[in-house]
Formats: C-alpha cells, sequence, structure tokens
C-alpha cells in the first residue's frame, strides 16, 4: 500500500519546519509527503527545499496562487499529483506523534475512513516549540503532565493509546467532529466522491462536506483516536467571513444523498499545478 500524506499550509514556514521534523522522525518512513501550500510565500518552499534534502522519504511542494482561503483546492491538486494508494490528510501546524503514520496504515480497511483527534498547544508553549525547536514530538507522559498542570495543552486524553479492535466502528455513520487535519481515506473512494469540494471557500466546513459524501458513498467512519494524534500550535483564530455560506452549503448537503462534488479532483489539470518538488 503507498501512502501519501497531505499537509496544507500558508505562510508559516517555522510550524511546518516544526512539522516536516515529525515527518523526519516517524517510527514508519515508508511513504511520500506533498505540502499542499494554499499560496505561500518563497520562505515556505525554501523550507521544503532543505528538508527535502535530508527527509527520508519522498517530499513534493505543490501551490498554486494566493486568491484566499482555498484548502479544499490545493488538497485536491496535492492528491492530483500523487499516485499512492491511501492518502492521509493533515495540516502544517499539526506536529505529528511519533507513530502517526504507523498507526494510519496499521487501521486502515477498505471500505472505512479514519478520524483521528488532536491536542490543542498553547500560544506560550507553541512559542517555545518554534523558537528553541523543542522536539514535542519525542515528549513522553510527564512532559505532557507537566504541560497540562501549567495549562498549556488542553487536555490529555488523546494521548492515550489503544490498540485496534470492535470498538473503533462503533459510529460508522459519525462526520461531526472529524476534520482534514488528522484524517485518512483511501484514494478510490476519494475518486468515487470527486475529492473536496472547491466551492467552499474561506475557512471552515469543507472536511465535513467530504466526510458527509463519504458517507453517503457508503465508506463508513473508523476511529483512529487514541492512537494516531497530532499536537496542534497555536494560532489567531481564522477570518470567518464565509462560514456563513459555508454553512448553509452544508446543510443542504445534509438534506440531499449527493456523493460527487461538482468541482473537484476530477477537475484538476495538470497544467493548474506548479510544482516545486524535491525528493529523496
Amino acid at each position: 500500500m503507498k501512502t501519501a500524506l497531505v499537509v496544507t499550509t500558508y505562510n508559516r514556514p517555522d510550524a511546518l519546519g516544526a512539522v516536516l521534523e515529525g515527518y523526519c522522525r516517524q517510527s514508519d518512513q515508508d511513504f511520500e509527503l506533498v505540502v499542499a501550500d494554499d499560496g505561500s510565500k518563497e520562505d515556505t518552499a525554501d523550507v521544503v527545499r532543505q528538508f527535502a534534502q535530508r527527509a527520508p522519504f519522498r517530499l513534493t511542494h505543490v501551490w498554486h496562487e494566493d486568491r484566499g482561503f482555498r484548502a479544499a483546492a490545493i488538497r485536491n491538486r496535492a492528491v492530483a499529483s500523487t499516485g499512492a494508494d491511501y492518502i492521509v490528510f493533515t495540516d502544517g501546524d499539526c506536529v505529528p506523534s511519533c507513530d502517526f503514520v504507523r498507526v494510519h496504515k496499521q487501521l486502515a480497511e477498505p471500505g472505512y475512513f479514519l478520524g483521528a483527534n488532536r491536542v490543542l498547544l498553547a500560544a506560550g508553549l507553541t512559542s517555545r516549540v518554534l523558537c528553541r525547536q523543542v522536539s514535542i514530538h519525542t515528549w513522553g507522559v510527564l512532559d505532557w503532565v507537566r504541560s497540562w498542570s501549567k495549562r498549556e495543552v488542553n487536555r490529555l486524553l488523546p494521548l492515550m493509546e489503544l490498540p485496534d479492535g470492535p470498538f473503533r466502528k462503533w459510529t460508522p455513520d459519525r462526520w461531526e467532529g472529524i476534520k482534514t487535519c488528522n484524517l485518512s481515506v483511501w484514494r478510490d473512494d476519494l475518486i468515487r466522491v470527486n475529492g473536496l469540494d472547491e466551492s467552499y471557500e474561506g475557512w471552515g466546513l469543507e472536511d465535513s462536506d467530504l466526510v458527509i459524501r463519504l458517507l453517503h458513498a457508503g465508506v463508513k467512519h473508523k476511529s483512529a483516536r487514541f492512537a494516531a494524534t497530532v499536537f496542534h500550535l497555536w494560532h489567531p483564530e481564522q477570518d470567518r467571513m464565509r462560514l456563513p455560506d459555508n454553512q448553509k452549503r452544508l446543510d443542504d448537503l445534509l438534506r440531499s444523498s449527493v456523493v460527487r462534488a461538482a468541482a473537484g479532483l476530477e477537475q484538476c489539470h495538470e497544467g493548474s499545478l506548479d510544482r516545486q518538488s524535491s525528493a529523496t
């Protein structure tokens, strides 16, 4: 099973560097990683090039012009750029736990997508991670308990590690709370639903839309919680001006049985991609 990670980013090269460092330290290195860049400046490309020189996996960079928040569109272009069988979506401000890739691959099962959880870091801890290069992906339980006692992280429960088992399929129709910061899906299932819906512009709900259409297509939810955690670096809240429009679009979808995005993966063209790539 060929696996690709799709990591979105936008003008936050310091956070992306911390995230890529986390992937360089994964227990399972058999994957490729595509940085899905929503229009960043050249300093982000510089970070990708630097890591590509030493990363133990293939690392590529897919970029499109900055025309506002278009995460759905750049994720589709990233998926179109790889031939991997299995796609793991995450974000360029989410540092992975050491076994993140291994667990997603281990829990992958035909007919299911995986949704997992995150731990939110406070501004102070985020600053230390970025400025002092604190390697939180190597932390043990005591390190996290210490930070939690200082209110530097929002919760500890996601750090529990539970094995695979029937409980992971207890919520097969769940879509609430599943986000593309920690979501994996088979490529064939993405093709079936035509990827993400690019009509979602501005922050919010494009990931919920994808999950609901996967459910409409008969693909079920399997939980990867308490197994594949990411550590979400703090940032100011995104502009949510387009959220009401996106919410209406999602509400309409929930009342329907729509499976395929009208503007999605199928509409991606190689000519629209500006790929700055390096590989190891």
